[in-house]
């Protein structure tokens, strides 16, 4: 989901692209270690590559014979004899030129679009990859849109980078570098040196202004990513806006920003202004030098009027290139500014990874045992102090105490999104740091508070639990979760959309598909984090047996805010701040007149 917002697009500049302006503790890449991290895509296809290389330096070879012989025609048609011989094959040769010119260009763009496409592809793979190597806490704390939008403009840079840098830059130097020594060695050599003058003043001057224009490009970008961000988050929680009445309110803060947007937005347009003024003006100046310089050697005799005309045309030629040559200087430098930031998220370090010999998870009966476990999120703010329990193999074991108390914190450390500060963490003997992370999370599975479905069919949803599972398998765990039913009665049946995180299907289908899901995955260690929580009791005495039924057999971890559903744990542990300050059976703790016998009576008094 993303906004669409119309903006004027002045000459030689292109569409807004993603510019944030650094902060210091970031790590950044300088342009040519982000030009270098392209090599190896050129180098998948050197042959491919090669000949672009020869193709391009064929058609700016061409290109330059073009006046030549435009030259030698009018000199021809000046002759008196001309009315009886006409020049044809130099006309011929003259067409045949503007023909290769632009064949060969075409040529070469056709054989470099697949190594394009293909460093585009990879690329985008790696981040996406890597995105999803990242800890949780990344997760939790990265913004949606603005990571859309850094993945989305740095591909788009790495297509402009490597056609603009091979196609353009090297073609117009390599084009400027020919002009001049014909210019050099057929002419005064005045000619070739205004030529030189006029590139470097003209480079110089693009140089300079760019730079300083960049900082409105920068915070423009900036404002813009905000903005997306802004409005996707608001979009996201479109129910809650219309529930507190807050369109209006949202509009307001998104026009807030957009006002920012606004204000660069117009100092990039008048900067740019000066930039293509200051431009035209040099290159005014070095046409009208040259030509005054053709025209005197016309008068003196020493040129001829086709001398005139090729002079003319090569400064044509060269307007267009050099003039082109300041905006693909400008926008390489937004292309570059857009792939540091998504190769940026390339350096985000893994909090979370593999040892280097890291082994697959061997189970003998899924034993989980806590053992002197300490966490914290925030170094100031202990969750879980020095914690130890144990899970035997088939036990159920159930974590109760108040909202806060560290309970959801004990599944994030057993799936290791995080790592514990202090103390280790099981699984038959296993440390969980010392196996690999996909065949630690495959042996688990997990029903959750809140089930956040793919906005895709039910099938997709129950299916994700094993892939490569049959449908005769999925239709199978759905009926085992007790959905099989509902879903043939939905006018699609398994092939319904359930919309944007599940929002079409109400809280207890949801938590049936998360059931299906778990049964399909057929993990050893069960999790069960509050999974019946927001059902009301007649749904959640029904799931309630169904998660019993598929915790037979199998480790089993529940973490419960309602103490009804605990009653039949082989232990239950009470939590309080982080400590474990009680532990035993239902009936053993209902017995000791604690913390638990507390919170049973209050839950029965509400039940009542």
């Amino acid at each position: 989901m993303a906004t669409a917002i119309i903006r004027p697009v002045k000459k030689f500049d292109a569409p807004m692209k993603n510019h944030y302006s650094h902060t210091p503790s970031a790590p950044t890449r300088t342009d040519w270690r982000v030009i270098r991290s392209l090599t190896p895509y050129l180098l998948e296809f050197k042959v491919r590559v090669v000949a672009v290389i020869v193709l391009l330096v064929l058609a700016k070879l061409t290109n330059v014979a073009v006046p030549l012989v435009l030259k030698e025609i009018v000199d021809a048609m000046g002759k008196p004899q001309a009315m009886l011989t006409i020049p044809v094959f130099l006309i011929v040769g003259y067409g045949l030129l503007r023909l290769f010119s632009t064949l060969f260009g075409e040529l070469r763009d056709a054989l470099f679009a697949k190594v394009t496409q293909r460093a585009i592809r990879r690329v985008a793979l790696q981040v996406f990859e890597h995105l999803h190597s990242l800890s949780l806490r990344f997760h939790l704390e990265r913004q949606t849109g603005g990571v859309s939008r850094d993945i989305e403009r740095g591909t788009r840079g790495i297509s402009f980078l490597l056609t603009f840098l091979l196609f353009n830059i090297l073609p117009t130097l390599l084009e400027i570098g020919l002009v001049a020594a014909i210019l050099f060695v057929k002419y005064n050599p005045w000619f070739a040196i205004i030529t030189f003058a006029t590139l470097v003043l003209y480079i110089i001057f693009t140089l300079v202004i760019t730079e300083w224009r960049m900082v409105f490009r920068r915070t423009m970008n900036e404002m813009d990513s905000k903005a997306n961000t802004r409005a996707i988050d608001s979009l996201i929680n479109y129910e809650t806006v219309k529930y507190f009445g807050n369109e209006k309110y949202e509009v307001q803060r998104y026009d807030d920003q957009m006002l920012r947007w606004e204000v660069s937005a117009v100092r990039n347009q008048t900067s740019l202004a000066t930039l293509n003024a200051g431009q035209s003006v040099i290159i005014a100046i070095g046409v009208t030098l040259l030509m005054l310089l053709a025209a005197d050697g016309v008068m003196k005799g020493t040129m001829t009027i086709g001398d005139l005309v090729l002079v003319n045309v090569y400064m044509l030629q060269l307007y267009m290139p050099l003039h082109f040559l300041g905006f693909v200087y400008r926008e390489i430098k937004n292309a570059l500014a857009d792939m540091e930031r998504m190769f940026r998220l390339l350096d985000e370090s893994r909090e979370v990874q593999d040892a280097p010999d890291a082994q697959p998870l061997k189970l003998n009966g899924a034993a989980v045992r806590f053992e002197h476990v300490s966490f914290s999120y925030d170094p100031a703010r202990e969750i879980l102090p020095d914690v130890s329990f144990d899970i035997p193999p088939g036990h159920t074991l159930a974590v109760v105490g108040a909202s806060g108390a560290g309970k959801s914190t004990l599944s994030r450390l057993l799936f290791r999104f995080y790592d514990v500060n202090s103390g280790s963490i099981s699984i038959d003997g296993q440390d969980i740091r010392s196996v690999t992370q996909a065949s630690l999370r495959a042996a688990i599975g997990i029903v959750p508070q809140d089930t956040v479905l793919f906005n895709d069919t039910i099938y997709y949803n129950i299916g994700y639990g094993r892939p490569d599972a049959t449908r005769e398998e999925v239709i199978a765990a759905a009926q085992a979760a007790h959905i099989h039913t509902f879903i043939e009665s939905l006018p699609q049946g398994y092939d319904s959309l359930v919309g944007e995180r599940g929002l079409k299907l109400s809280g207890g289908e949801k938590q049936r598909v998360a059931i299906a899901r778990a049964i399909l995955k057929n993990p050893a260690i069960l999790i069960f984090d509050e999974a019946t929580s927001a059902l009301d009791s007649k749904s959640e005495k029904a799931i309630q047996d169904e998660l019993r039924s598929i915790a037979q057999n199998r480790t089993t971890l529940v973490i419960a805010h309602r103490l009804s559903t605990v009653v039949d744990a082989h232990q239950i542990l009470v939590l309080d701040k982080g400590r474990i300050i009680e532990r035993g059976t239902h009936r053993n703790l209902l017995e000791k007149k604690g913390m638990y016998s507390q919170m049973w009576a209050l839950q029965q008094q509400e039940e009542h």
